[in-house]
């Protein structure tokens, strides 16, 4: 099968939308197939937007010779118009990965009715989608109805290959000291390192430390706004910054930690939760998105409504205080790991839709 997939940028870009899409260029080419990538280079918004005027752009796409074409969601804004008039010239089925909408993110409401109005042109220009969790199916055919095939194929958690057995995760928890709270996920807005700080700022500072892992260089205004948050706050001793990991970097760092809390404003499934979940690491996530679709509130983690500081620091609190409970957590959170697909049994769901389409 020869399939082209069309992304923004590198696909060695680390991040988890990325990440899925790589984990199945990998397995295509691993069963054979010819995957062709197309890339787009990073702009902003409406500059993407004119992508679609680009003749030069849809000469590209025209004379591709595969048998299915994949594009990103990210891609929408360069796309919206531009399938419309490729239809025309090619006879390959499009199809959408959608990881989340854009239009679901906390934006200014003016801005997401634009954001909606071109991904609901661009939903309704490709011929099927592969969705990434249920939720994200619920989202997109809220916008265009249940007309196009589409296959759910959520991500593994595997990659990271955790083998900590329970008793190495139970004596982690009863070891004395402070909780060991991590975060894994680019400083950008969305991912609510913001309200994680502010809980953790309320409770006193031998309780807890914490480990933010992700780019740094992502929104650097953010960044920076972060900074200025910890050192108002005194936090600078108890939060240790790691940047970006290799894999085995990110393991080791993984084996040493209690839970992980990334409080999104937004989630189309939350990769992160459940690499963590390998390690018996519970996950703190909000109501917004999938994270319900890989956390139990109460069993393996919990929900918290978006920006809930004070929810989220009496939670914090009672981990730290209780290890009893942090242990039962942490089982549960091993076996909901243990409980989900591999990377290589979703990919090969959507290998065989693909191959369905055609």
């Amino acid at each position: 099968m020869r399939i082209g997939l069309l992304i923004y940028g590198s696909l060695e870009t680390i991040s988890g939308g990325y990440l899925y899409d790589r984990q199945l260029a990998d397995y295509l080419h691993r069963w054979g197939d010819q995957v062709t990538i197309v890339s787009l280079p990073w702009r902003s918004y409406f500059r993407h937007l004119g992508d679609n005027l680009s003749a030069r752009f849809q000469g590209q796409l025209g004379r591709l010779e595969v048998d299915v074409l994949l594009q990103d969601e990210l891609n929408h804004p360069s796309l919206f118009w531009l399938n419309q008039r490729l239809r025309s010239v090619v006879d390959y089925p499009i199809v959408s990965i959608v990881h989340h909408l854009r239009s679901s993110e906390l934006h200014p409401a003016w801005q997401n009715r634009l954001y909606r109005w071109v991904e609901r042109h661009y939903l309704k220009s490709v011929d099927g989608f592969v969705y990434n969790s249920q939720t994200t199916r619920q989202v997109v055919q809220s916008l265009v109805g249940t007309g196009q095939p589409g296959v759910v194929a959520v991500p593994g958690g595997d990659r990271l290959k955790p083998n900590l057995s329970e008793a190495q995760i139970v004596a982690r928890a009863h070891r004395p000291g402070p909780l060991r709270v991590f975060f894994l996920g680019n400083l950008i807005p969305r991912k609510g390192l913001q309200t994680l700080l502010a809980a953790l700022a309320s409770l006193p500072g031998d309780l807890w430390n914490l480990t933010v892992t992700g780019s740094l260089e992502m929104d650097r205004k953010y960044t920076h706004m972060i900074r200025r948050q910890i050192a108002a706050n005194g936090l600078a001793e108890n939060v240790i910054f790691t940047g970006s990991l290799s894999e085995a970097e990110l393991v080791q760092t993984l084996e040493t930690q209690h839970l992980l809390a990334v409080p999104s404003s937004y989630e189309g499934y939350g990769i992160a939760y459940l690499e963590g979940m390998g390690f018996g690491l519970p996950a703190i996530a909000t109501t917004a998105g999938a994270a319900r679709e890989i956390i139990t509130p109460g069993v393996n983690g919990y929900l918290i409504d978006p920006q809930d500081v004070r929810r989220l620091a009496e939670i914090l609190k009672q981990l730290a205080e209780e290890r009893d409970m942090l242990v039962e957590l942490s089982r549960e959170a091993r076996c909901r790991f243990l409980a989900q697909p591999s990377w290589e049994q979703s990919a090969a769901r959507i290998r065989a839709f693909l191959l369905e389409l055609q």
